[in-house]
């Protein structure tokens, strides 16, 4: 992976790491809202969401259509937001290994490769 695309990628995700934004993103894959529909389903401030909306805007994961004065955000990258959504709600049990699972492994590498792999 080249370093423009982990950049890219891993500012979608730190966009996407705040509950609220959370909340935001899972509501506009619902439908297109403005900043008024979205302060009447969560707890929080206009300006607040407004900002977290900058935020998700910036990291082009949501855009908006102007209506007059109003703002309608939607979800502009969907595909992308219903994987992450469907992944985190999966809600995968934690993997844990011990010392001979990851010896095992190792092992079972190094053969793989017929050399130690460069370690």
């Amino acid at each position: 992976m080249d370093i423009n695309t982990a950049n890219e990628w891993a500012e979608a995700l730190k966009a996407l790491a705040h509950p609220t934004r959370l909340q935001i993103v899972t509501e506009l894959l619902k439908g297109t809202k403005c900043v008024t529909d979205i302060q009447d389903i969560l707890p929080a401030s206009q300006s607040n969401i407004s900002q977290h909306l900058t935020v998700l805007r910036h990291a082009n994961l949501v855009d908006y259509a102007q209506d007059g004065s109003l703002r309608c955000y939607y979800v502009s990258r969907p595909r992308l937001i219903q994987g992450i959504v469907a992944l985190l709600a999966e809600n995968e049990p934690v993997l844990r290994k011990g010392k001979q699972d990851i010896d095992r492994e190792k092992q079972q590498e190094g053969r793989s490769c017929g050399v130690s792999c460069g370690r």
